[in-house]
């Protein structure tokens, strides 16, 4: 089986604040067909943002699709809040870049 790199299909793929206390991710297609495919791999779930962000499973507040906007969202419950010392990424504009590698079964 082949795969694709979710860089290589997604038209967006971002994180960002969902207040001090969460990150949310949107991962979006331009291409119903490929959306579509993504959707079917149930390749986006729980336990892909528990590996990818080293969270437990409490943290992943939620993770669905949205078909209107041919996307995805997912939130997690940041590991230090938004600001506080030690916070190298305050808006959570950087944290999507796991992402970015997540290989698609593509037949």
């Amino acid at each position: 089986m082949t795969t694709r790199k979710l860089r290589d299909i997604a038209s967006v793929v971002r994180s960002k604040n969902a207040g001090p206390f969460e990150l949310t991710f949107d991962v979006m297609f331009d291409d119903v067909e490929i959306y579509e495919k993504v959707k079917s791999s149930g390749v986006f779930t729980s336990e892909l943002f528990q590996r990818l962000y080293r969270v437990e499973p409490h943290r992943v507040l939620s993770v669905h699709c949205f078909d209107p906007a041919l996307s995805f969202k997912a939130t997690i419950a940041r590991s230090i809040s938004s600001g506080t010392a030690g916070d190298s990424d305050v808006f959570g504009a950087q944290q999507h870049a796991p992402l970015l590698d997540v290989e698609v079964p593509w037949n």
